[in-house]
């Protein structure tokens, strides 16, 4: 998960280096969880070479959100984030794993009149990784019994993508807060699936270590 442990420490700076500028914004940090979709290519592959081909899969499974941002004004901040499935899934013989990753700009339009409850919208760029692995083979041994499994590496792809972003921070503190949202990348020559547009769906907690 390479870019998840660069995209991060990514994020936080921008956060520290912004809230230099604004002394009284502090960094938000988020977790969450969700799903991304898309319909598949119905290409099919001859992966292995054996004459027996393999119907591309559509997008789908349980992805987990990660990321930080910081308010410059009340309405206006900067952030990143990364979006990556939690597990591997089939593809035309071989497993992948999608990551996502984006810097944005932030616009609350109602922050100063909504305490609580505030609309959030953001825009911006970033990539997408796709990675495949091969499933390893297993072995039996009499002494030491089976091992093997799991799966190696085999290649990966890289995509440019747009991502918008609409949600809503529900604080349930002065520093927790709750944000359903709905995400759509717009992920250039993603011909691994059927559309360019990935919609995606979840909630994050977070933690703002400014005053709301």
């Amino acid at each position: 998960m390479r870019f998840i442990s660069t995209t991060i420490p990514v994020a936080l700076a921008l956060c520290v280096g912004a809230s230099l500028v604004h002394a009284q914004a502090g960094p938000d940090v988020f977790f969450g969880v969700g799903t991304a979709m898309n319909s598949s290519s119905n290409q099919s592959i001859d992966t292995f070479g054996t004459g027996v081909p393999y119907t591309t899969p559509r997008l789908a499974g349980t992805f987990g959100k990660a990321g930080a941002d910081v308010l410059i004004t009340p309405s206006f901040g900067v952030g990143g984030e990364t979006d990556f499935r939690f597990s591997q899934g089939a593809y035309a013989g071989l497993t992948y794993r999608p990551v996502f990753y984006d810097f944005n700009g932030i616009w609350l339009p109602a922050a100063r009149r909504f305490k609580r409850v505030v609309p959030e919208l953001q825009a911006g760029l970033g990539g997408v990784n796709l990675r495949f692995y091969a499933p390893n083979g297993s072995s039996c041994d009499p002494f030491t019994g089976c091992s093997g499994g799991g799966s190696s590496f085999v290649e990966s792809s890289n995509h440019f993508q747009v991502h918008l972003e609409a949600g809503v921070r529900l604080y349930l503190t002065s520093h927790v807060f709750l944000r359903p949202q709905v995400d759509a990348h717009w992920v250039n020559n993603f011909f691994q699936f059927g559309s360019n547009w990935v919609p995606e769906y979840g909630a994050s907690l977070g933690w703002s270590f400014g005053e709301h």
